[in-house]
This record gives structure tokens, sequence and C-alpha cells, in this order.
């Protein structure tokens, strides 16, 4: 029963979608969406899986191989070395799921330094509160408040290995504060603790377009490969949302003025699925196969095993993929409008929706707004805004010695 609460708590906080904070309805059958049940990859630390910035987040939540920025550290850290400055800070803040409870955000700071040519290092911090959240464990519990909260700290180096190729390695500490002060079949709840790292590379190169320099890029970052997280001191553990992204980029410009960049990235949880419930099954013999599942199968064997896993097949190892696409238009790069779209299947979450953004850029800032738009009216995710601030250290550096 514990391990299914958990579970399922750490669904709803991660709003999977309305429908994935159980894997089951009320008599014990299983959901079913188009005859088929609902099945999302569960994992602990939602924080970890939202896309912080707005840059990215304007074009379908997009990052692994566009053109690099301060933000580069959540997408892809091996794009540092590919920077233009030699230092710089970013600001983001989201007020994440506004409809469902005004206190939700998330905040990220992030930075780096090339400190040589060719190599950099980066670091970033990541908050996300979800504010006070009513807990109740049956229809006659009077409940209490908990103020569930995350954080992650990271760093990370990064360096050119060729000319075209960069790669880059990432150290996080996470923690998770979502069950503290809960007892939960008369076991207390605790802050779950953890550490991970992310592994990745960039290639970009100069191409010819309409006379003019554009690059051609892919990138890719297998992400938060870590220890398990527990909540009740190593009674029972959750995987951490490994994710492995693919992406490219095709930078184009038309003139000394106008460029568009053409994105997309394919994305994948590298955590096995969670056993299913079966129809009239005991609770008592769900658990102890839940409990198998997770004292079973250590992490690396987990990432191999969720290739092969799903209980469907290769069709719903298919659907386990997400994609986005999206577009950046630049003027004189200085102003930029971006648009892009994200989709994942019904039967893994569902979440699907639209994105739009601006930015505009001066001397040693930029500043950046992003809009989600939901194709589900039913989506808690429609109309988050995301707002990112960053600056140029280097530049702030030589205004100063100017001056």
């Amino acid at each position: 029963m514990k391990k299914v609460f958990l579970v399922s708590f750490l669904s709803i906080l991660a709003v999977i979608s309305a429908q994935a904070a159980t894997d089951t309805g009320g008599d014990g059958s299983q959901i079913k969406i188009n005859g088929n049940p609902l099945n999302p990859v569960h994992t602990a630390v939602p924080l970890l899986s939202i896309a912080p910035d707005a840059r990215g987040g304007g074009m379908g939540d997009i990052g692994a191989a566009t053109v690099p920025d301060v933000s580069s550290q959540y997408w892809n850290p091996a794009k540092f070395p590919f920077m233009k400055s030699n230092g710089g800070l970013g600001f983001s803040y989201t007020p994440w799921l506004s409809k469902l409870n005004v206190d939700i955000n998330l905040a990220y700071l992030s930075g780096y330094w090339k400190f040589s040519e060719g190599q950099a290092v980066s670091a970033s911090l990541r908050y996300f509160s979800l504010g006070d959240v009513q807990f109740r464990q049956g229809p006659n519990d009077p409940g209490m408040i908990v103020n569930p909260n995350e954080f992650s700290i990271d760093a990370a180096y990064s360096r050119l290995l060729s000319e075209n190729w960069s790669a880059a390695v990432a150290l996080r500490y996470i923690r998770s504060d979502l069950t503290s002060g809960v007892t939960v079949s008369g076991d207390q709840m605790y802050a779950g603790n953890s550490v991970a790292a992310d592994i990745a590379a960039f290639y970009s190169k100069p191409v010819l377009i309409f006379g003019n320099e554009g690059s051609v890029s892919f990138g890719t970052n297998i992400s938060n490969i870590g220890t398990k997280v527990t909540y009740d001191e190593g009674n029972s553990s959750d995987f951490l949302p490994t994710n492995w992204r693919l992406g490219g980029s095709f930078n184009i410009p038309f003139d000394d003025y106008n460029k568009l960049s053409i994105n997309a990235d394919i994305n994948k949880f590298l955590v096995p699925t969670l056993p299913q419930r079966k129809n009239g099954e005991e609770e008592d013999d769900y658990e102890k196969r839940v409990q198998e599942y997770n004292n079973g199968i250590s992490v690396i064997s987990g990432i191999f095993r969720s290739f092969t896993d799903a209980p469907r097949g290769f069709k719903e190892e298919m659907e386990e993929i997400m994609w986005s696409a999206g577009l950046e238009y630049s003027y004189i790069n200085q102003f930029f409008v971006r648009g892009g779209y994200f989709h994942e299947s019904q039967n893994k979450g569902n979440r699907k929706y639209f994105t739009a953004g601006v930015g505009f850029r001066l001397n040693i800032f930029q500043l950046d707004a992003a809009y989600v738009i939901a194709t589900s009216q039913s989506n808690p995710l429609d109309q988050t805004l995301r707002f990112s601030l960053s600056f140029d250290l280097a530049g702030i550096k030589n205004l100063m010695g100017r001056n």
C-alpha cells in the first residue's frame, strides 16, 4: 500500500496527465484509452523533467542542438564551448500549473565560464515549489497541509574534441521533499536525496546558405543517470527520470538581418515500466510485484530494460518516445519570434501543446518569454508562462573596463 501511494502521489505532482495519477479505476480495473491501458512511465522528482527556460520552452521544449545559450546546462551542456561570449548568467521563472494552484512555481539559475579556448565550466540551480497541498489518506481523514518542494544543483565540464565536436559531463545533487511529515501505513515519510550524472555530445558545422554562413547541428544528452530516491529511509525507492534526448538544428541566414532556425528533438525516459495491476488482482499480490520491480532492478539494468519491457511490445515502446519541433526567427540578432509543438502519446501522459515565444536582446542582456497553448481543454499546462533574463558577463566586464 505504501509503495502504491508513493507512485500515485508522485504522478499527481508531476501532472503527467489529468488521468495518470493512477493506473486503475476505483474497482481495480485498468483505465483504458482507445482500448489500450493507460500506462505512463512513473518516476520521482518531477522537477528534473520540466523545461526551465523561455527560449527552449517557446520552441516546443527543444534544446539538444539549438544555438547555444546560457540555459544549455539543462538541454545539453556540451554546447557551451561553442558560445561566442566567454561567460554568461541567466535566471528563469515559471508560474507552473497556475490553473490548479497559484503557489506552484519553478525558478532556474544558470551560468557558464569559458576559462580557455574550447573549454568551459557551467552550473545551475533549480527550485520547484508546489505551494500548500492538502493531504488526505481517506474520505474521513481531516488531512494535513504539506509544503512539497524540490531542488537540484549541478556543475558540468565541457570541451571541444575537434573543430566541430564537443562533449560534456555533469554531476548533480537532488533533494525531493514531497512527503516529509506525512505518515503512510504507520511509517514516517522523509525527504529523498540522490546524486546523478549527465553525458552529452554536440556537433556543429558551418554551411554556406544564400551566400551567408549558416550551420547544421546535432546534439544528444543522457541526463539524470543516478541513484534511486527513497522517501522512507530505504524501505522503498523510485527511479529518477533518466532521459535520453536527441536533437537536430538547421540555421538558415536569408541575409545579414534575417535568420531562421528549424529545430527538432526526440526524447525517451530510460526507466523500466512499472508492473500493471491485473484485473481482479489482490492488492497484496500487486504490491509484491511492485516491490520486486523496485528492489530487483538496478539503475543501469533499468536503462537497458526500458527499451524492451513495454507490455504491448514494440508499438508501446514507440509510444514512449516524445517529440517536439520548433522554429526561431531572428531579426538583426536582437528580436526573436518562436513557435513549436510538443507531443506525447495518449497512453503515456497525453501532453500535447503548442508553444509561442518572443525575445529581445540589447547589448549585455536578453529577455525572453514563452506561452503554452494546450490542444486539450482539460490540460492543466494550458496558458503556462515562462520568463527568462540572461546577461553576457564578458560584455559587462568589457563595458566596465571602458568606463
